[in-house]
């Protein structure tokens, strides 16, 4: 199916994303559609609804396909919330997770149980990506202790390994423990091995988590029936797919999904590069990454680059490449997290040698320029990444040629597995490790953006908009979602250090000469992160300043912690709460960028709802969230809070842009509404540019009817003198502005009158007011 045959855009109109979990489930969703309706969304967005790995708090290892998660109220609690959604006016959007299953549990996955009790011959064999050739299928759960096999025992017809359970092939069951074990179709193995010579494919990583060999007509029905049952019964009006880079085929698994649920929204979880375009696969848009970096990027001062670079140069001791630093945690990714995957691939250049064909795919690998090459724009990156390559590794120049001569075969197996490689790489490589390294500006850390591009001016802002109309007008918008690095209101605050670099790198500069860390690097994320989110709570700054730690894999890391390094991290953290005059300077500088941070946040929101697309709002971030990275972001969020705020204000109350973010509320309840209430307006899009010595500081746009108008760079702005003459032309006579009633007559309107209130305005014609508030 091509781009112009694509169904038309359906319902959807705005989302609001739900993590259903365990303490958390249908039933305590179905409570929350009132207040939904009345936020203004259309359709709650859920997380994977199907049967988990028990206990899991977020559901994309999936165990069963068959049926609702049990410890989500089933499927009778699912039907009660599709029919508390519709009395309300509102639908459904759900989460697939076509890539991979839970396999932590074996008893929990039938499936998976099956394959380890009977091998290849099991009905589910084909159902995962095993290399059977190699021998039997490796499972590491074994401690890294000699004596671990020792720890084997038989119960119950199982083999036992403290809380893990495996089955004992028909026939193989007598003798000890490990005579049975030796018997099976499965070898326990040590943990450390998942990442160097496992025989099933996994999800980037992890080896809980198996490869699902959707290109299979019969995989793909048996995992999707349920779901395709709830589309067919119109029950589903959206579907999110996770992953879709992980696929053999993704745009065969694309065209097949879409043949099965007709006209329902279908978004990809496909993480674009910044500049990169979505390959022109039959669905309506992505999950907005490549919307997020754009509309952060616009209240990012770019002038700044340069005294940040020279800062990090100063607290390093060193000047960090970011293209350089990027390569060698792609390279460690190929070679040692996604050792196993590589080892695989070389097997399939018998031509080679097997160390010079693991070295040249990693190192294609890590010079691939995107997560993963699709036709046409696939040749060129392939040829970007051999170049590179080429100029790294000119001793391996030979065996890159082999390599890539294959890799444009596209029926050739290496040609088909390659991909699969070079997205993990990325992922693991650059979000989950150069990210949490490269600290010269933490705000640009983000999936779907790029940290060595420093802001986004509106001119480009505004042209990345109207081609992103043009193309893909049905596509996600978002600000956070559960794998963001940090909180959106986080990431805006963040923003205003672009506008004090001096003053930044004094206090930062000060705070770790005073209480330094063998990793400075480290040290100025963690000082970043900290300000971004203050005041936060001690044990999540504890917990965050961990996972970030090993994530970096510098002076810790999950495999090989380092209790000393580890020991100093905390008491730096302690010392924030506990060291007087740390904290009051800690405080007293995070207090003096909040306004300003309000500013970005406002400003942010009130962008990635009004420009092109279905604008999604991730749990709880209708008021300010100072949340960081999963599981943080995972939080329980206080609804009542939300609803009694949300009711104040439908009630006439008008807040102040402060601490209890009221103002966020209100920017986005009167833009979800009018979203709703008049999709007319949202049709197009056009820039509205302002006039006057303040200009530069405004970003406004028509979309269709409505003009939005939002604040950049309001220190800059304060510095400035204000507004001053800054004013804009409107397109319609008469226009209120949502968020104060203000009524404007008068086509040119001073910026210094629109923006008094709030650093933010939405304005609509007249008569289109009653209902939007």
């Amino acid at each position: 199916m091509t781009h112009d045959d694509r169904p038309a855009p359906g319902r959807v109109g705005a989302t609001y994303r739900v993590q259903v979990r365990p303490g958390f489930d249908l039933d305590t969703t179905a409570g929350l559609v009132d207040y939904l309706a009345d936020l203004g969304v259309t359709h709650l967005y859920s997380a994977p609804l199907l049967t988990a790995t028990p206990g899991s708090a977020h559901g994309y290892d999936v165990v069963d396909h068959r049926a609702v998660n049990p410890e989500l109220g089933g499927e009778a609690a699912r039907v009660r919330l599709v029919r508390a959604l519709r009395a309300a006016g509102l639908g459904l959007v759900v989460d697939i997770v076509p890539n991979h299953v839970g396999v932590a549990r074996p008893a929990a996955n039938p499936a998976w149980w099956d394959v380890l009790r009977r091998g290849r011959s099991s009905a589910y064999a084909p159902w995962f990506d095993i290399d059977w050739e190699r021998g039997r299928l490796l499972l590491p759960v074994l401690a890294d202790d000699p004596a671990a096999p020792d720890d084997l025992k038989l119960v119950d017809g199982e083999l036992r390994y403290h809380e893990h359970r495996f089955p004992i092939a028909d026939g193989t069951g007598e003798g000890t423990p490990a005579e049975v074990h030796d018997r099976q179709h499965y070898e326990l193995v040590s943990w450390r091995r998942g990442d160097t010579d496992l025989t099933y494919r996994r999800f980037f990583a992890v080896s809980d988590l198996a490869g699902l060999r959707v290109e299979d007509p019969e995989v793909f029905a048996a995992t999707h029936a349920e779901v395709l049952r709830w589309v067919a019964a119109g029950e589903v009006d959206g579907i999110r797919v996770d992953h879709p880079d992980g696929l053999r085929d993704p745009a065969g698994y694309l065209a097949r999904l879409r043949e099965a649920t007709g006209d329902a929204w279908l978004i990809v979880e496909k993480i674009l590069e910044y500049g990169e375009e979505l390959p022109d696969w039959p669905v309506d848009g992505t999950t907005g990454y490549d919307a997020l970096a754009p509309v952060c990027g616009l209240f990012v001062d770019g002038s700044a680059e340069g005294h940040f670079t020279a800062l990090d140069t100063r607290l390093t001791g060193r000047h960090t490449s970011w293209q350089d630093l990027t390569h060698d945690t792609k390279w460690e990714a190929a070679t040692r997290l996604l050792a196993t995957e590589l080892t695989r691939l070389a097997a399939l250049l018998p031509e080679l040698a097997p160390e010079v064909a693991r070295a040249a795919l990693a190192e294609l690998a890590a010079c691939f320029p995107v997560y993963r090459g699709y036709p046409p724009q696939g040749a060129r990156h392939l040829a970007v990444a051999r170049a590179e390559a080429g100029r790294r590794r000119p001793d391996l120049a030979g065996a890159l040629d082999a390599v890539t001569r294959r890799l444009r075969e596209p029926g050739d197996e290496l040609a088909r597995r390659f991909p699969q490689l070079t997205g993990a790489v990325m992922a693991k490589g650059v979000e989950d490790t150069a990210y949490y390294r490269w600290s010269r500006f933490v705000a640009l850390n983000e999936v779907g953006g790029t940290p060595a591009h420093f802001g986004v001016a509106p001119a480009e802002f505004h042209r990345f908009v109207a081609a992103r109309q043009a193309r893909w007008p049905a596509s996600m918008t978002t600000l956070a979602t559960h794998d963001t690095k940090r909180g959106e209101d986080v990431r805006a605050r963040l923003a205003v250090l672009s506008e004090l670099p001096g003053r930044w790198a004094e206090r930062v500069e000060a705070w770790t000469a005073a209480a330094p860390l063998p990793d400075p690097a480290f040290a100025h994320l963690l000082w970043q992160t900290a300000v971004g989110a203050w005041p936060i709570e001690r044990d999540r700054l504890h917990a965050y300043a961990e996972k970030a730690a090993r994530e970096a894999s510098v002076a810790t890391s999950w495999a090989e912690p380092d209790a000393g390094f580890e020991d100093a991290m905390h008491a730096l953290v302690d010392r924030m709460y506990d060291d007087p005059t740390l904290h009051a300077e800690l405080t007293a500088f995070a207090t003096e960028i909040t306004p300003a941070g309000w500013s970005n946040s406002l400003g942010q929101k009130l962008v990635q709802l009004a420009m092109p697309g279905v604008p999604d709002t991730y749990q709880g971030t209708e008021l300010w969230d100072n949340s960081l990275v999963d599981p943080d972001n995972r939080r329980p969020v206080d609804f009542a809070v939300r609803r009694e705020l949300l009711a104040r204000l439908d009630g006439g109350w008008r807040p102040a842009v402060d601490a209890e973010g009221a103002a966020k509320l209100l920017v986005v309840a009167r833009t979800l509404r009018l979203r709703r209430d008049h999709p007319e307006l949202f049709g197009g899009y056009r820039p509205v540019p302002a006039t006057g010595r303040a200009a530069a500081h405004a970003v406004a746009f028509d979309t269709g009817g409505a003009v939005a108008v939002a604040t950049r760079l309001p220190l800059g702005l304060a510095r400035a003198g204000g507004w001053g003459d800054t004013s804009l032309t409107l397109p319609v006579h008469e226009m209120t502005e949502l968020f104060t009633g203000r009524v404007y007559s008068d086509p040119q309107v001073s910026l210094t009158d629109l923006l008094t209130t709030f650093p933010v305005a939405l304005l609509v014609p007249s008569d289109s007011v009653e209902a939007a508030s």
